[in-house]
């Protein structure tokens, strides 16, 4: 039976884990570097012992279009493409990217989403693991797994839905502060934000070697938001990938544990020009508890 974990585990706890007495869980390797060539060069040059990849835009996202830049996958896509990883039902899942879990967060959400409760994300991910000098191999896994992929495990919101949580509670913009803004949009085609969101950049919440921060630094970023523990908190970056690094970061601060996520985000917010935009505040936080 699954069980619930905290969302992140360090270099040194994953490595007792795997070279322990207690079954190794599944680890997965989602580097990705957004508009770069597949990371998978890199896995093949080492990875951690017993790590499968995952090719992110093929995995984690289906195709790029009217649903946003990276949108929900398929999900018997997803399913098959974990199952080749070797996850499994019961046996939990640690997921890592490079350093910063933008890569990693998505794969967590995902499996969350469809269904997996038992999976974590290696705080500092590749670079936290290296940096211990810990052990790293070039050998592949080749045992499949029996995911059966589920919908509607964690709240995933529509446009209408993401508007929505304006109203009843909070809806956090992961993007840097100045696209927020509408000051420097360098990859959608407009620029702003969804009127009455907050700035919240996801990437502020981790370190400079990609480890995030103390819980307790965490939740007062959040509190300072007006988020408590029985808030409504959505949130939306882009195209969902910093979206759901910040609910990762929402659930490492130990005060909100089930965040909605509106994946298709400002990408997919902009395809209608009837919805509105604002492009002119630079309003970061909002002391005030909705």
């Amino acid at each position: 039976m699954q069980r619930a974990l905290r969302p992140l585990i360090g270099a040194a706890a994953l490595h007792d884990w795997l070279t322990g007495e207690r079954p190794s869980p599944t680890v997965l390797d989602a580097r990705w570097v957004l508009g770069a060539p597949s990371e998978r060069p890199a896995y093949d040059a080492g990875h951690l012992p017993g790590a499968s990849w995952v090719e992110f835009e093929q995995v984690c996202s289906g195709e790029p279009g009217a649903g946003g830049r990276h949108p929900m996958p398929q999900i018997e896509v997803f399913e098959a493409a974990m199952r080749a990883a070797g996850v499994d039902n019961d046996r939990p899942v640690v997921i890592y990217d490079q350093a910063n879990s933008l890569a990693a967060s998505r794969c967590w959400w995902l499996l969350r989403y469809f269904g997996k409760e038992d999976v974590q994300v290696l705080d500092g991910g590749y670079a936290a693991w290296t940096g211990a000098g810990l052990e790293i191999t070039t050998d592949a896994p080749s045992t499949d797994g029996d995911f059966v992929a589920t919908t509607g495990h964690v709240a995933l919101l529509d446009a209408d839905g993401a508007a929505e949580y304006v109203e009843r509670g909070v809806l956090l913009d992961a993007r840097p502060a100045a696209r927020y803004a509408g000051r420097e949009e360098t990859i959608d085609p407009v620029a702003g934000h969804i009127p009455g969101a907050l700035s919240s950049p996801a990437l502020e919440n981790v370190q400079d070697d990609g480890r995030f921060l103390p819980p307790d630094d965490l939740a007062m970023r959040f509190t300072a938001h007006g988020v408590r523990p029985e808030t409504d908190v959505g949130t939306y970056c882009g195209s969902g990938v910093q979206a759901t690094h910040l609910a990762l970061a929402l659930e490492a601060s130990g005060i909100h544990p089930h965040t909605a996520v509106y994946i298709g985000s400002w990408s997919h917010w902009i395809t209608d020009p009837d919805r509105p935009i604002d492009a002119g505040s630079d309003a970061s936080t909002d002391q005030t508890a909705r």
